[in-house]
């Protein structure tokens, strides 16, 4: 499970991250079978990929006899230890809702373009497209909206495809993978997480208080029994015992669920060497053999760009790209493809840059 959600977000070395017709194929081509022995197809790599059961959530009672879906209200949520942390699964949604046909055109998802999909005029928001001159021998990208409605409807720019291509990659190089710059874009994020692991220490603390007052109180329950003071066949006195059984038994599992998710994030604390090794490897995985720029590990880094005249911002998902540096220091490859969350966004000294 862990290598399906691995090679979604990552690839395997070689490229960037993996659609499901890519795992499955490489998930076949190893000889790697499912529970049942089978060969991978799309459906069940897309089943696993979506499956919250792998987070420690998993709903049973979802469909009737019909097979139909019955009404969120009806299912019932089981806690399981989970295999796959929140991040990562969440992570994958976003991956996976950016290459969804139904909502992106395959053209975004599988197109040559370095930008395509990422790039937008400030002035409207509306998509810069490709277009060509002298026959083809020049590329531009145009604002669309420009394009369809006149100069009436947006003074969006024109600016040539590759000189922007390589002012976005060499800003990500330059100015994002500095270990400096990571620690300061990251510093509310890590914050945050040093947070929640307090509070979940505390939770803790508090399951482990409450597995130990259920277990005094049967153990006083049961000297009673035994010196004769209660009666054991006394009905009220069985629903005492199996509710505290209930609470202790549940506060200890409730306890070791959250000890074993602090666990994996402790796996994943961030260390400054951590930021050089990321920033290094992502560098060097940014750029192909010939010199020029891998899309998908670009995409891994930037989530949008918006040209404007004399500037070109360029922004991007903090918490993803924590992802990433936690991925891409653990196993020097560049991690989760950025998604709808908060965004960083470099100083104006640095991310700014005219685009033409």
């Amino acid at each position: 499970m862990r290598t399906i959600f691995r090679l979604a977000l990552e690839g395997d070395g070689g490229s960037g991250s993996m659609g499901v017709k890519a795992i499955a194929a490489w998930l076949n081509e190893r000889s790697i079978r499912t529970r049942d022995g089978g060969r991978w197809g799309l459906g069940a790599v897309h089943q696993i990929l979506t499956r919250t059961t792998y987070t420690g959530r998993h709903e049973f009672n979802r469909r009737g006899k019909d097979r139909k879906l019955k009404p969120k209200s009806e299912a019932v949520v089981v806690e399981v230890p989970p295999i796959i942390d929140q991040e990562t699964f969440d992570a994958v949604q976003a991956h996976l809702q950016a290459r969804n046909p139904k909502k992106v055109p395959p053209r975004v998802v599988s197109g040559p373009t370095l930008l395509t999909g990422l790039i937008h005029c400030a002035k409207c928001g509306g998509a810069m497209t490709i277009r060509t001159g002298k026959g083809g021998r020049y590329r531009y990208y145009a604002c669309s909206t420009k394009a369809r409605q006149g100069p009436t409807a947006c003074t969006g720019m024109t600016v040539p495809m590759a000189k922007l291509d390589d002012l976005v990659a060499r800003n990500l190089e330059d100015e994002l993978l500095r270990p400096d710059r990571l620690e300061t874009i990251l510093s509310a994020v890590l914050d945050r997480r040093q947070e929640q692991t307090t509070r979940k220490r505390a939770h803790v603390a508090e399951l482990n208080k409450r597995a130990t007052e259920a277990e005094l109180r049967l153990k006083r329950l049961y000297d009673a029994i035994e010196n004769g003071i209660a009666d054991v066949d006394d009905p009220d006195l069985k629903d005492r015992i199996a509710t505290l059984k209930a609470t202790r038994d549940q506060a200890k599992a409730d306890a070791a669920r959250v000890t074993a998710l602090l666990s994996a994030e402790g796996r994943k604390a961030v260390a400054p060497d951590m930021l050089a090794k990321f920033a290094t490897a992502a560098r060097k995985r940014m750029r192909d053999e010939k010199g020029g720029y891998r899309r998908d590990h670009l995409r891994a880094l930037a989530q949008r760009v918006e040209v404007d005249v004399g500037e070109v911002r360029i922004l991007g998902s903090k918490s993803n790209l924590l992802q990433a540096l936690v991925a891409g220091a653990a196993e020097t490859k560049p991690g989760a493809v950025p998604s709808f969350v908060p965004k960083w966004c470099a100083r104006q000294d640095s991310n700014l840059r005219p685009p033409a």
